[in-house]
Order: structure tokens, then C-alpha cells, then sequence
């Protein structure tokens, strides 16, 4: 995204993720937004590696939605 482009979107994170994110905000000095921006810029790669759904089933459990 460039610029000034910013949308309002909702995301759910489990209670004990999002008590992480904000201390680590709070500690940055930095807005929730801010964190979780960087945390994807630094993880889209690696993400971008997993399976798609319509890939071929690799012999995995199918674990979305599970607690991890």
C-alpha cells in the first residue's frame, strides 16, 4: 500500500496474542496498527511459503481454527 491509502478493517486475535502486542506497542511507543504493519512486512515472506487451500492435501492436519 502507498501513502495515505488507509481502510478500516477488523481483526480478531486471541485475549493472550493481543496483551503481547500492545505491551510490545506500549513499549515502542508505537500504535497497535504500527506493530502488527511491521510484524507483516517482516512475515509475508515466510507466510507466503505455506500451502494454499487448493494446493494438493500434503498428509497435514488441517489445523485452522485450533488453538496453537
Amino acid at each position: 500500500m502507498v501513502g495515505s491509502d488507509k481502510r478500516k478493517q477488523s481483526l480478531y486475535f486471541p485475549e493472550d496474542m493481543l496483551q503481547e502486542i500492545q505491551a510490545e506497542a506500549t513499549r515502542q511507543d508505537r500504535s497497535l496498527s504500527w506493530i502488527v504493519q511491521k510484524a507483516w512486512k517482516i512475515a509475508r515472506k515466510e507466510i507466503m511459503k505455506f500451502p494454499s487451500v487448493t494446493e494438493e492435501d500434503d498428509g497435514l492436519d488441517d489445523k485452522r481454527g485450533k488453538e496453537e
